[in-house]
């Protein structure tokens, strides 16, 4: 089975936005289409998908996916941290539920050129819109070769323990440096190998440069920066009853996600030494996960890259 096109905890997410025929539902993350198609399939016959994605080469793939619901869905390029302005295209306002599948997507890290894998070789790029910005200007876009070649030790260390939370952070950033000096480090290959021979060696399945990708990653694209905004426009959007999934990959993200939440389902803002409440502050939302819930042993046995998969969820009061 290709795990590009096996949607993270499927079942799980249809589970807690309940799908019904009058529907609008929100894919923010829309990728392949997987989570798309079977919110459409449970929500016959008149649900509506409205599905976002940074990356055009994936919505091709959803369209091309999705081609059976015609009339039911439609794709838009751009960021989901502005899903507010880009529904005005669609004149929609409100919407019954909405999912963020966040990180970098199955079909990004097995092309070579889009730069996201140290297991392939390719330029250092890891743009999540593959260089193709909505306002067409690609040179003046930040790349991860950017990144590595024109940051200053001091700044590279910060990345990397801020987006990586690397602990050889300071001495990567320093082997880098070095090594740029004999010539730029233009592709993913020349970075894994760097960052390798710099970490010590220990038994692990995880590759030792997993944590530097993932920072200039989320460097590259403000994915941090890109969340917060993204669930306090999402959480505006919904209707009464309508519920927000979110599916992170990192701690980084899913801490955001989870302080989010908790911050909407307070009862009480008051100061933390106001002996009564006098806030009379209500909650936005109910939170329906208490602890995230993760994929089953035979969700990861079928799709390994599901493995650290999160998925939190809260309805709108």
């Amino acid at each position: 089975m290709d795990t590009r096109h096996i949607p993270v905890l499927c079942h799980e997410v249809i589970d807690f936005l309940k799908p019904k025929p009058d529907g609008i539902y929100i894919d923010g993350t829309v990728g392949l289409g997987g989570h798309s198609t079977a919110i459409l399939e449970n929500s016959v016959p008149d649900g509506r998908v409205i599905g976002i994605d940074l990356d055009v080469e994936a919505l091709a793939i959803a369209k091309d996916r999705l081609h059976g619901f015609a009339g039911r869905y439609a794709l838009i390029n751009g960021n989901f941290a502005e899903i507010d302005v880009l529904l005005e295209s669609q004149a929609v306002h409100a919407v019954d539920g909405i999912l963020f599948d966040l990180g970098v997507s199955s079909l990004q890290l097995d092309t070579p050129h889009r730069g996201f894998s140290f297991n392939h070789t390719g330029p250092l790029d890891m743009r999540m819109n593959g260089g193709h910005g909505l306002d067409g200007d690609v040179e003046t876009t930040l790349t991860a070769m950017k990144v590595v070649n024109n940051s200053t030790i001091d700044v590279l260390t910060d990345i990397f323990r801020r987006y990586g939370e690397e602990r050889f952070a300071k001495k990567i950033a320093g082997r880098i440096v070095q090594a740029r000096q004999q010539g730029p480090i233009k592709t993913t290959t020349q970075l894994a190998e760097i960052v390798k021979r710099t970490v010590p060696q220990k038994a692990s399945k995880v590759h030792p440069a997993t944590r530097v990708f993932q920072a200039l990653r989320i460097r590259v694209n403000t994915e941090l920066e890109n969340l917060a905004t993204g669930l306090d426009v999402a959480r505006s959007l919904l209707k009464p009853g309508g519920c927000l999934c979110v599916i992170a990959f990192h701690s980084l993200e899913d801490r955001i996600v989870k302080h989010r939440f908790q911050t909407w389902a307070r009862t009480c803002i008051c100061p933390p030494k106001t002996p009564v409440c006098i806030c009379e502050h209500s909650p936005s939302v109910e939170i329906l996960t208490k602890r995230p819930v993760l994929p089953s042993v035979t969700e990861t046995q079928q799709n390994p890259r599901a493995r650290s998969a999160k998925l939190r969820a809260a309805r709108k009061l």
